[in-house]
């Protein structure tokens, strides 16, 4: 059970330390967006232009506050 709890605590920081990588990367949010969308296709998830934008943009709201 414990070893289980320390697996999923890598995990969820490794996640969060991919959307910090990818949100203040130094590219053209374009890009950004593009990369996302491939990464979430290669999982077999498919959204819209529109959904894109509102995940990155809410992504990018929490990261922001959880650094404030």
């Amino acid at each position: 059970m414990r070893g289980l709890s320390i697996l999923a605590a890598f995990l969820g920081g490794a996640a969060v330390g991919a959307a910090f990588g990818i949100l203040f990367a130094p590219e053209k949010g374009e890009d950004t967006r593009r990369k996302i969308a491939e990464i979430l296709r290669e999982k077999g998830i498919k959204l819209s232009r529109s959904e894109m934008d509102e995940l990155v943009d809410k992504i990018a709201a929490e990261v922001k506050d959880a650094v404030d």
